[in-house]
């Protein structure tokens, strides 16, 4: 059997194969493995910006109401098993390396047997659902992994399909509009399933809309201001707001919640909050036993590291995943509303694939400090090039500064431009970072999800 270093090697040596959408490869195998995915109630979830922590979410609402919960995410921030969770525990180093071999040995056959050869996310798809099978979960939470309609998740029938926000992302495999990204992403729409849907732009809700009216769903939507409900409407009503988090008053169809609690902080979490319990209540339609002290005490507890997540106080530190213009316009949001006051240093680093140059246009100018760096990803914009690509935007209201210098500018910061650091390698940048700050500081760490699982993981060595 292979160890769980070996099963890592040959997952990750499947990225050769890149990206390749479609459902003919997970389908034959997950048939060659018996179809586990079948007869799990899922709860599927599409969307652009926040679906990880609306997964999140509803796992933690439904292990509140007693139930044993899977949790299929992507990507991972510090070890890869955090991609398969049962009720908040990591797979086991035993169970991956265990399953992964069963798999392996299908793909050997397929590819043998010219029935095609399974990409790396198919074959962790298939990987996670063997798991989940084997575990007897009461629900999965499975969340899409890019698009929908052809994303190797979507050989599920589940019992609710949820979509998040939709924002204009991997255009090069979805579509260069919103009307064709929502396209894709209502591509988890089945017959007849109920859909809840966070608030969207006009032309994404058009073809969420469109597309449950064809399939005969009904529609439940979050709309994220206070009325009165009409029917298949979700809104909310913000009670307090600060940096510790937030509570909240929540109306839908059915019932209605005062002071509910969450942990996470920016407002864009109270759309995620108000679509998880939507997700819940349509589970109580059909007729699934949740009570609602379940959703005070889900919400309350949930967690979901790496998007806005403070690790540090004095100077505070602040890790965020957005990587996309969405995310990037919810963290500024964010730090103005709660930080407007503290001096920023910026640690950046960004794929190549992304819209960096709008990523850029919107975060930079909120910064006093910035430090380019690089994702430890083959995808990586380099941190020379990034840092020239700022310089190009901003001329001379970016100032070049030596790294070896930084605690000169510590002292001597006064000016009102803003200084730019440029370091390749993530470890040095965090201690750049460090030197710079002053107690009263903020150092914010943005741009990838691969670049601040790394931070995380530095920093909680320190």
């Amino acid at each position: 059997m292979l160890s769980y270093n070996q099963a890592l090697d040959f997952i990750h040596g499947l990225n050769v194969f890149g990206t390749k959408l479609g459902l003919h490869n997970i389908t034959e195998l997950l048939e060659l493995l018996g179809n586990p995915h079948e007869g799990i109630k899922i709860i599927h979830v599409a969307g652009t910006n926040g679906k990880g922590s609306t997964c999140a979410m509803i796992d933690s609402i439904l292990r509140s109401a007693g139930f044993k919960v899977g949790l299929y995410t992507s990507p991972y921030l510090e070890v890869f098993n955090e991609r398969m969770r049962v009720n908040g525990e990591n797979i086991s180093d035993e169970d991956l390396a265990r399953l992964t071999d069963k798999v392996r040995e299908t793909v050997i056959y397929m590819r043998e047997n010219k029935l095609g050869s399974p990409t790396e996310f198919e074959v962790v798809t298939a990987i996670g659902f063997l798991y989940f099978k084997e575990q007897a979960v009461d629900f999965l939470v499975l969340e899409v992994g890019m698009g929908g309609r052809l994303d190797a998740t979507n050989v599920v029938i589940p019992v609710i399909s949820v979509i998040t926000p939709i924002s204009l992302d991997h255009q090069q495999y979805l579509g260069d509009t919103l009307t064709d990204i929502a396209r894709e992403k209502c591509g988890i729409i089945k017959p007849g399933i109920p859909v809840v849907t966070g608030p969207q732009e006009p032309e994404a809700m058009k073809v969420i809309e469109k597309i449950s009216n064809s399939k005969g769903c009904s529609l439940t939507k979050v709309i994220n201001k206070e009325t009165d409900i009409p029917p298949h409407k979700i809104s909310y009503q913000p009670v307090t707001d600060d940096e510790h988090g937030m509570i909240f008053d929540l109306k839908t169809p059915q019932n209605s919640f005062t002071d509910l609690e969450i942990g996470l902080i920016g407002k864009h979490q109270l759309d995620n909050a108000a679509t998880a319990v939507g997700a819940i209540e349509a589970l109580r339609f059909i007729g699934i036993d949740i009570k609602k002290n379940a959703i005070y005490s889900g919400l309350k507890k949930v967690k979901w590291p790496g998007r806005l997540e403070i690790l540090g106080e004095k100077p505070m530190v602040l890790i965020d995943g957005a990587h996309n213009i969405a995310g990037i316009k919810s963290l500024k949001r964010t730090l103005m509303q709660y930080f407007s006051k503290k001096k920023k240093i910026l640690v950046i680093g960004i794929l190549e694939d992304k819209d960096y140059k709008e990523i850029l246009k919107a975060i930079v100018p909120v910064a006093d400090i910035i430090i380019c760096t690089a994702p430890e990803n083959p995808r990586a914009l380099s941190a020379a090039k990034l840092s020239n690509i700022i310089s190009d935007f901003f001329g001379d209201i970016v100032l070049r500064a030596d790294s070896k210098d930084a605690n000169i500018a510590k002292k001597s910061y006064s000016d009102m431009s803003i200084k730019m650091y440029t370091e390749e390698n993530i470890e040095n940048a965090v201690k750049i970072a460090q030197s710079l700050a002053a107690s009263e500081d903020i150092i914010i760490f943005a741009g990838s999800l691969y670049m601040i699982g790394h931070v995380r993981t530095l920093l909680k060595k320190l």
